[in-house]
């Protein structure tokens, strides 16, 4: 069942329920708009991405869209990603209090940069280069080409990348026997640590 409200969310995620809470109330205070996207809650000014909320398993954190271009709110920030250029996150451990009064400001500075339309432009897609070993099992299994191609461009470049990297032949022709059931099903080749 997709999650449709902040209180499903937090219903899937009890042992986090209290300082999610507490992280949106704050959050709605402010001048932004609640929907669920990713199922999970996810805080917009005029329909774009500002700030979210997610539980994890050993944590909880609030995201920042844009938290790059935060320039006078920065200490608690960390990089959500190695491979995000602008997202970056303040992340709170079990026990952990969580500092509303703080955090404020991060969220009014956030809403103020969407405003005035400060925003970190996405990198031009990168081409995605299909190996040969994937050519040649596309040509001998149709329906395998033809789930890769309803894969998202992020997807597919995530599995020629896996099988370019190998460097030995008997290496790549295993890793295509392992992702082809993947391929098949709609899955991407990491969907299986994502948890929220």
């Amino acid at each position: 069942m997709a999650v449709q409200s902040a209180e499903e969310y937090f219903a899937a995620h009890p042992s986090w329920e209290k300082e999610l809470r507490e992280l949106r109330e704050m959050i709605l205070t402010t001048d932004v708009e609640e929907t669920i996207k990713w199922g999970a809650p996810v805080f917009t000014v005029n329909g774009k991405n500002v700030v979210s909320i997610a539980a994890f398993k050993n944590h909880c954190a609030i995201w920042f869209y844009n938290g790059a271009l935060l320039l006078e709110n920065t200490a608690l920030l960390e990089n959500a990603q190695e491979k995000t250029k602008g997202l970056r996150q303040i992340r709170f451990e079990k026990g952990e209090k969580i500092p509303v009064q703080q955090l404020r400001p991060y969220i009014l500075e956030a809403i103020r940069n969407q405003k005035e339309g400060k925003e970190i432009k996405p990198d031009k897609p990168k081409i995605t280069v299909i190996p040969a070993e994937l050519n040649i099992a596309f040509a001998e299994d149709p329906a395998l080409e033809m789930a890769f191609k309803n894969l998202t461009p992020g997807r597919q470049r995530e599995y020629c990348e896996y099988i370019a990297e190998a460097k030995r032949e008997a290496t790549r022709q295993n890793r295509l026997k392992k992702i082809t059931p993947m391929i098949k099903a709609g899955q991407g080749l990491h969907d299986k640590y994502k948890n929220c």
